[in-house]
């Protein structure tokens, strides 16, 4: 079932007009797309002139922004428009039986741990290895420790990191935005040799709980793009809203999470 939320529909445009005049284009370039073969993306990177109050993350947010390091950009691609801002209703997210067995079993077997966002060797070894052995790295080669500050520690919003540990050992990280009301995974990576712990559904369920203890109405989980394989897996949390044409539609019993 599919439905629109017709209550943001005009503030979408209001907000979009409200935020370029604070924000200053920093790149504006095509390339490949990194989602789908055979497309050219757009995003540009913009500057906020101002510091981003956090009710101002929200709006940020709604509009489809997503950041990078202390940039934020939009996907503005000249033929495609794949790209969906998705997010889920805290609010209203009822978990499976299936999501409370994952929660349950992840809580009794990894550690977690809320924190500023920060670098070191072990962050950069488990971020490097995610990107080699998923398969997420094909045209770029590891990146070193300034990288990682620049794509992750360094924020134009109120930002940390949740991390989860098996006894001593890193096996996944998860950096987030913080808004008065909203949060957003911004990234996840994760040990692949722990796959069949299926750690990034982990951590998402595990956000969604943050999001629920701390009164916080959505958890924006990126862009969902049809037809990628590394962002289908986003539909199937459910119900999620998806920004299409400047509105938020919601998507009921898409699929369910194993």
């Amino acid at each position: 079932m599919v439905s629109v939320i017709t209550e943001s529909n005009g503030p979408i445009a209001r907000l979009m007009k409200a935020t370029e005049a604070t924000d200053i284009v920093i790149i504006d370039e095509t390339e490949s797309c990194p989602y789908l073969d055979g497309q050219t993306a757009r995003m540009p990177l913009r500057m906020p002139l101002e510091r981003i109050k956090p009710d101002q993350v929200d709006k940020r947010l709604a509009e489809g922004n997503r950041r990078t390091g202390e940039f934020i950009y939009q996907t503005n691609c000249p033929t495609c428009d794949a790209c969906q801002a998705i997010r889920l209703n805290c609010f209203d997210y009822q978990f499976s039986r299936n999501q409370r067995r994952r929660i349950s079993k992840g809580d009794q077997k990894f550690t977690q741990k809320i924190g500023p966002l920060q670098s070191d060797p072990q962050r950069l070894s488990l971020f490097n290895r995610h990107r080699r052995l998923r398969g997420l790295a094909k045209r770029d080669s590891d990146i070193d420790a300034d990288e990682y500050v620049w794509g992750f520690v360094r924020s134009c919003f109120d930002s940390f990191e949740i991390t989860y540990w098996l006894d001593d050992q890193l096996v996944c990280l998860a950096v987030c935005d913080q808004g008065e009301k909203t949060l957003s995974a911004v990234y996840t990576f994760f040990d692949p040799d722990l796959s069949s712990d299926s750690l990034g559904t982990y951590s998402i369920l595990k956000q969604i709980q943050h999001c629920q203890q701390k009164n916080m109405k959505f958890l924006y989980l990126g862009y969902y793009v049809a037809g990628s394989r590394h962002m289908e897996y986003k539909s199937r949390f459910a119900p999620n809203e998806r920004l299409i044409d400047g509105r938020w539609v919601e998507f009921k019993n898409v699929g369910e999470t194993s």
